[in-house]
């Protein structure tokens, strides 16, 4: 359902901003890389990715998610941003197995007993393809069968337990191919212009 387009030039990492500028950073996070700076003996970590020291991820993504991730050397900040009391917005786009249908979606969008939490009810629309041409090829690609068609939902959610989007999907019935987080607040992955890999400083959600 990608389609290939132009690559956009890497934004500039400006390093003269002053220290309250320099509080947050967000970060494009490929596919197969773990959220952590030490080393892991299986997965690729953010050290690659960011050659600075002291920030630490304000909330979290599965190595196996991708997309905006922000990190900061502020406690408090992290804190605000990180913890679901703040109610912080959560943007993703999940590329989901079968097709739409009304009664499955509807699930998504009331309170959801996970086993040992009940989620808050989610906000979803479905993306048109001119939106999910934006999204990069993923590397490597998601399983596809011919015999079985998918759709793309964006998934908006105030909370951030571990793996709830994923969770959420298969309990309405929907198996999860690709997990992209989109947004945070209102800093928007695409406003951003991150590529994967890219990060910069930018203002707080």
């Amino acid at each position: 359902m990608n389609r290939q387009r132009p690559r956009r030039p890497a934004p500039p990492r400006r390093l003269n901003e002053t220290p309250r500028e320099q509080e947050l950073i967000a970060l494009n996070k490929p596919y197969g890389y773990i959220c952590q700076f030490s080393p892991h003996e299986k997965h690729r970590s953010l050290k690659e990715l960011l050659p600075l020291s002291g920030y630490y991820t304000a909330g979290r993504l599965d190595t196996d998610s991708e997309g905006l991730l922000l990190l900061t050397n502020n406690g408090r900040l992290q804190a605000e941003i990180a913890d679901p009391r703040h109610k912080t917005v959560k943007t993703y786009w999940a590329q989901l197995e079968g097709s739409p249908d009304d009664a499955k979606l509807a699930l998504l969008q009331q309170p959801m007993d996970l086993g040992g939490f009940t989620t808050r009810p989610a906000q979803i629309r479905l993306p048109d393809e001119n939106e999910t041409a934006l999204l990069w090829p993923r590397n490597p690609p998601i399983r596809e069968r011919k015999s079985v068609p998918d759709f793309w939902l964006e998934i908006r959610i105030s909370e951030g337990k571990n793996r709830q989007v994923r969770r959420m999907c298969a309990q309405a019935g929907y198996p999860c191919l690709r997990l992209v987080r989109t947004a945070i607040g209102s800093l928007n992955l695409f406003d951003l212009g991150l590529e994967p890999g890219q990060w910069r400083y930018c203002r707080r959600p």
